[in-house]
């Protein structure tokens, strides 16, 4: 059995920086979907999402081989970081930040985003989460558990197949009828997923 799947992030790099060259690809693998899912969400393209993935990978060997990462537990947020200074230079060097015409029209509130949400932005996100598991609760166990494996423990479809012992079409033919499913049961509560 393969004890590296077991051990935490400090203790990956820590290995990793020793000399155990396969603890590297345990942190990619345990961490590329949320990375690159981060990263598509910011360009929108495939290939400039893969690109920035493999960049940031780089970035962050280069700085484990030089011996100036700073270990705090906290090794995802520290290549989130990384990823999310790399899509910013993606975007100064392809000039892709939004331009605005001088028009009577432009509203600067359209360029601010609060990152720290509003107690009442909290409260409408929890309730929006709470009325999602209710709804949740009501599916079939096998559709309910393909949700779970997916959304809240973000296993790809290959993964789900080995977990439950079926096909991955199986997986993907429960997540379809999930879905299908949730889609009729927020009209028939009545739920609103939106502020």
């Amino acid at each position: 059995m393969d004890n590296s799947k077991l051990l935490n992030d400090a203790q990956l790099v820590s290995n990793y920086i020793g000399g155990c060259e396969k603890s590297l690809g345990v942190l990619i693998n345990k961490h590329k979907y949320k990375l690159y899912n981060f990263i598509y969400s910011k360009v929108l393209n495939k290939d400039n999402a893969e690109d920035l993935f493999q960049e940031t990978f780089i970035k962050v060997i280069k700085t484990l081989k030089r011996g100036v990462y700073n270990e705090e537990g906290k090794f995802l947020p520290w290549v989130m970081r990384i990823a999310h200074n790399l899509v910013i230079d993606f975007f100064r060097k392809n000039k892709r930040f939004p331009s605005f015409d001088k028009n009577d029209n432009f509203d600067i509130f359209q360029l601010i985003k609060d990152e720290n949400p509003s107690i009442e932005r909290h409260l409408i996100d929890k309730q929006i989460l709470d009325d999602l598991q209710k709804i949740i609760i009501k599916l079939p166990q096998d559709q309910r558990e393909v949700i779970n494996l997916r959304l809240y423990k973000e296993m790809s479809f290959k993964e789900i197949s080995e977990a439950t012992g079926v096909s991955i079409n199986t997986a993907l033919g429960r997540m379809r009828y999930a879905i299908i499913n949730l889609r009729k049961l927020i009209i028939e509560n009545k739920i609103t997923l939106s502020a």
